[in-house]
């Protein structure tokens, strides 16, 4: 009788360590994606995902979040307790339908540009005054 209660014992401990951790991989995961300014809409533990042959501390999750911009990814994470979030998969399978516009030039490089075309006034001048 006492063989099967440690049994009983050992498989509930197990299982909830099992919860625990996956409650910890979710918000690791969660956090990543938040700092990036997106939202994470769903987190499933997938032991057999891509990359799972050899792997022995970190975790495959299928995730599905937005990005800031409001596109919805289907990705691949692993994670663990040390090694932190990377994605193995990201793929975008909805777009947003209010697009954001295409960012302006960064102003650097336009200032760049104007610089580049006036040396190149300034050397046609200068070889057209040589000769």
């Amino acid at each position: 009788m006492g063989f099967g209660i440690g049994i009983v014992i050992f498989a509930v401990v197990a299982m909830a360590l099992r919860l625990l951790v996956d409650v910890m991989d979710e918000d690791r995961v969660r956090t990543y994606i938040t700092e990036r300014h997106g939202r994470l809409l769903s987190c499933d533990w997938t032991p057999f995902g891509k990359g799972w042959f050899g792997e022995r501390n970190n975790r495959i999750y299928e995730v599905r979040y937005l990005d800031p911009e409001g596109n919805e990814h289907h990705a691949e994470c692993k994670t663990s307790m040390f090694s932190g979030v990377y994605f193995t998969e990201d793929h975008i399978i909805r777009y947003s339908r209010h697009r954001s516009p295409k960012p302006q030039v960064n102003s650097r490089v336009a200032d760049l540009e104007r610089e580049n075309r006036r040396l190149r006034e300034e050397l046609k001048r200068a070889n057209g005054s040589n000769t």
